[in-house]
Parts: structure tokens; sequence; C-alpha cells
């Protein structure tokens, strides 16, 4: 059975479909010796190079699907490649044979806590995708006045570069002055949505940690910089999450 190249080489743990569609387009991957092309489907036996490099797709696929959930400390970013040399997630993490670690989504230099990553790029690519509306909670502190009229503002939505974006939930967590917590919930995955929501309420967020993805909560026992390795259980109520809204 053949799927198109962007799936099956998902599948197999070499990145994200989106990102192994950039491939395509950019010519670095080669099928039975011919540049591939968006559109090309294969299989398992076919002959695939990525940048002059052989990819092992049935054993890839022999693979187990593998979840990680690393506490992401302040201070790193989650690309591989940064001109600016600064630390990555990736430096940190377990050893893959026939695969590569994929981000389900980023976590910004200044943001800490939950981020997850697996071997399997169809999964990554699902639970990133905008339709699943996959849940994202966050402990976030502010500096300045909030007011009632604010929170109704960011649960109502505002107007984010030209694209509307909201709060599904604001909890108060407490705290004073400078240091007052605010839980708050979204479901999804735009770049600094959190901090650009209440920016556009003219309040800095000084901290900001991601406390759960979907089912997957950060455990308090989980240092920052450390990783522990996802049950079965666990990678199944996230495969469930998706398929949900099919």
């Amino acid at each position: 059975m053949t799927e198109k190249i962007q799936k099956v080489l998902a599948n197999a743990g070499l990145a994200s479909r989106r990102q192994i569609e950039t491939w395509i387009q950019e010519g670095r991957i080669h099928v039975d010796g011919k540049i591939a092309k968006l559109g090309d489907r294969i299989d398992i036996t076919a002959k695939v190079r990525v940048d002059g490099r052989d990819v092992p797709l049935m054993k890839s696929a022999a693979q187990k699907t593998r979840v990680l959930l690393y506490h992401k400390p302040e201070g790193e970013i989650c690309s591989r490649n940064d001109p600016e040399k600064r630390p990555t997630v990736f430096d940190r993490l377990p050893l893959l044979r026939n695969g590569r670690w994929i981000s389900v989504g980023r976590l910004d230099f200044n943001t800490s806590g939950v981020l997850l990553l697996t071997n399997n790029g169809e999964l990554a690519h699902q639970l990133m995708h905008p339709s699943k509306e996959i849940e994202r909670e966050y402990a976030v502190r502010v500096q300045g006045q909030v007011s009632p009229e604010m929170i109704k503002n960011l649960k109502d939505g505002v107007p984010l570069d030209g694209i509307p974006a909201h709060f599904d939930k604001i909890t108060d967590a407490g705290g004073e002055g400078s240091n007052h917590w605010y839980h708050v919930l979204v479901k999804e995955g735009r770049n600094r949505v959190v901090r650009k929501l209440w920016e556009s309420q003219g309040v800095k967020v000084s901290r900001l940690i991601r406390i759960r993805f979907d089912s997957i909560t950060l455990p308090r026992f989980l240092r920052r910089g450390r990783w522990m390795e996802l049950e079965k259980e666990a990678i199944a109520n996230l495969r469930h999450s998706i398929t949900q809204v099919e």
C-alpha cells in the first residue's frame, strides 16, 4: 500500500509532516534516484535519501512509538540548529536509532514546562494540527493591574495579527503585586499566543510555564532539564484525544 511520501517519512520518525513537505520543496529528498515531488506516493520498500543519506524505512517502521515528557527550562530553544549557538532541548535527550526526536510544537526561549517529543512524526503532526484543538494549560505570572474588563476581553477574544484569539479559561491562582499568578487554557499552538494575549491588555508576562498538554501534566518530581518516557496508557490517551475529532 502506498501513501504520500511526507506521511511515510513522518511515520518513520524522520520529521514532522510539515517539515518534510518543506524538504521536498527544497529538493532535499530523492526517491529511487529521482528528486521527490509533493504528491508522490511510496511504500516502505522505496529507496529514500535525504541530503544524500539513506533512510532505513523498513527498520524505522518496525520501531514502537515512543513519547518523552521533557521539563524544558528557560534558556533553551526547541530547534536543532541555532546561528547564535544557544542550548537546545535536543542536547539532553537520549539517542535514537533509525529515527529522531520530533518536538510536538514549541516553547519559546523564555518559556518553561511541558514539552512532548516523539519518534513518530505522524503522531506529532496530529497533535499539532489546529483542527484537533488540543488543550494547553499555562501558569502565568503577570505584572500590572488586571481588571474584570481585561479578563472579559481575554475570554471573549482579541485580534492578534488580524486573527482572533482568546483564552478558553482563566483562573486567578493568587499572589500579590508583581507576583500575581493566573492559570490560562488555550486550544491553539500559535506562536507566543499567551504572551501576546496578555500584552494586548497592557499587561507584561514575567514568567510563563506550560503545566499541561492535553492529558499530560507536569509532575512535581520532574526537575527542569530532565525527561521521562510516557507509558503505553498515556500514549493511548493522546491518540484518543486526536481521534475524537476525526
